[in-house]
């Protein structure tokens, strides 16, 4: 059964997202504040976590970060009731893999978890290669694992993902607007900002020398290509 966890201080809130998702047939976990939260995603096993920004002891944002910086590659949403630019910005590049804005109604965030939950299935499913190189990188997609020379790399959930895109797209084209949409998948999008962001980390993974790159490659008015 998929599990997800609730990372939420506000009762009401915490409690009418757990009776929904129940009914929805998902198993719910609660954490009521961000140390709460931490401790269980490190110690629990979860398909998905809800996690709100504006948290007591520990931001949504600190977890998240910790989070990646564990290596833990579980989906995130984000729940906040900030709507500006630079906070979706901020929590997309700390790891998240979607972000949504309070008030929220219920049918879109059960997409959104569907979506998300798909993607992962997705992913996993159509990379049958136990481990593929590309440039610097041995990449397992199916486990989400990454090395360099046989040493681990921690790499967040969502640069898998958009190294997966590029993989499967491989000697074509990719522009910006298509991994935003294939990536993050919704309509409230984050900057293509963010998008080149990603693709420095990546090409700082990949490339000997990621000021020339070589392997992942800009596409003069169009975006990138992956030549392997």
């Amino acid at each position: 059964m998929t599990k997800i966890l609730i990372v939420e201080d506000e009762p009401n809130m915490r409690m009418g997202l757990m009776d929904n998702l129940e009914f929805e047939g998902y198993k719910v976990d609660l954490a009521t504040d961000g140390e709460d939260g931490l401790n269980k995603i490190r110690s629990g096993s979860y398909n998905l976590i809800l996690l709100d920004v504006m948290l007591p002891k520990i931001s949504g944002f600190d977890v998240c970060k910790n989070v990646r910086k564990d290596g833990i590659q579980t989906p995130i949403i984000l729940l906040t009731a900030k709507g500006e630019e630079i906070d979706k910005v901020l929590g997309l590049e700390l790891g998240a893999d979607d972000y949504i804005t309070k008030p929220f109604s219920l049918r879109e965030l059960l997409a959104r978890i569907k979506a998300i939950l798909r993607r992962g299935e997705n992913s996993i499913q159509s990379e049958m290669q136990t481990e593929i190189k590309i440039g610097k990188l041995k990449i397992d997609f199916k486990n989400y694992r990454a090395f360099t020379d046989d040493i681990p790399v921690q790499m967040s959930h969502k640069e898998f993902e958009i190294l997966h895109h590029f993989w499967k797209k491989r000697g074509s084209a990719v522009s910006r607007e298509e991994l935003l949409s294939e990536i993050w998948g919704y309509d409230e999008t984050p900057t293509t900002r963010t998008v080149d962001n990603f693709i420095m980390k990546l090409r700082n993974r990949i490339e000997k020398d990621p000021n020339h790159p070589h392997i992942l490659i800009t596409v003069h008015g169009i975006g990138y290509k992956l030549i392997v």
